[in-house]
């Protein structure tokens, strides 16, 4: 029998029981290949993230996976795990190496706690989707005011504007359709204000809506950045999560069209541990 310790961390929030939570297996070199799929679908959040030695660039590699499957790039998943290692590990910057690369976390903190992160995302380009009208239709949405493109980025964004915040809160998808129709997710986006409301589909991925989805805010910053809503360089504050009881606040700059970085809080609140 093994015994597999984890930590929770709840991301984009700075209070507990908000944002989005993530486990993290602080040590996963002894879990067999064979559990690390059913273990991240028997806690059933968005991501579970299992921590490995790393190879000649970073401090750690690490693995994440949803209910359903592997992906080689998560936002919420790497800046939780961020929290989780660079508080014991004393680090101002903690290098974590993903199937995408190596993402550098810069921490900022408030005497001993880390109070805040920015994670340099890879690299993402912009691509037309050529289901759009489909798409659109299955939302009950007329258009989109801009674009309606594919970043692949983690599992990949398809980003559609709409009119009003109201709107977007007002959107209730066919899961089950929107399963069907596309493998990625589906960002739905309105100017609020100062900041920008979102909600993020994923039900291919096995989440059906996203409390707060970091590989989808760095892309629509590039987003808005290229289509002038914004200008490159210009932060934005992003708000999700609230129609499922877990608002989360994500913060995201395109410097250009390949510097990202995407920040936020995070709290760890639970710790456990599997004896398999």
């Amino acid at each position: 029998m093994g015994t597999f310790r984890y930590v929770v961390a709840d991301v984009f929030t700075d209070v507990p029981l908000a944002g989005n939570p993530v486990a993290v297996f602080t040590d996963a070199r002894e879990i067999p290949e064979e559990r690390l799929q059913p273990l991240a679908r028997e806690l059933n959040l968005s991501e579970s993230v299992f921590v490995y030695t790393p190879g000649d660039e970073g401090h750690v590699r690490i693995r994440i996976f949803t209910p359903t499957l592997e992906l080689p790039f998560a936002g919420h998943p790497v800046l939780g795990t961020a929290f989780v290692l660079a508080g014991p590990l004393q680090l101002d910057e903690i290098r974590l190496e993903t199937g995408s690369g190596v993402v550098p976390i810069r921490l900022e903190r408030d005497g001993s706690r880390i109070g805040f992160g920015w994670m340099r995302q890879p690299v993402v380009t912009a691509e037309k989707y050529d289901r759009a009208d489909e798409l659109l239709a299955l939302l009950g949405v007329d258009g989109s005011g801009l674009p309606v493109e594919l970043y692949r980025q983690g599992p990949g964004h398809v980003y559609i504007e709409l009119d009003s915040p109201e709107a977007v809160t007002a959107l209730r998808p066919d899961l089950g359709a929107l399963k069907e129709l596309t493998p990625w997710g589906t960002v739905c986006f309105a100017r609020d204000g100062d900041a920008w409301k979102a909600r993020v589909f994923v039900p291919a991925q096995g989440v059906d809506e996203d409390p707060a989805t970091g590989s989808a805010a760095g892309p629509l910053a590039l987003h808005l950045a290229r289509h002038g809503r914004i200008e490159f360089g210009e932060e934005i504050v992003i708000r999700q999560g609230v129609e499922i009881g877990r608002p989360s606040t994500l913060h995201a700059v395109a410097r250009s069209t390949e510097e990202i970085e995407v920040g936020g809080s995070a709290v760890v609140v639970a710790r456990g541990e599997f004896r398999l």
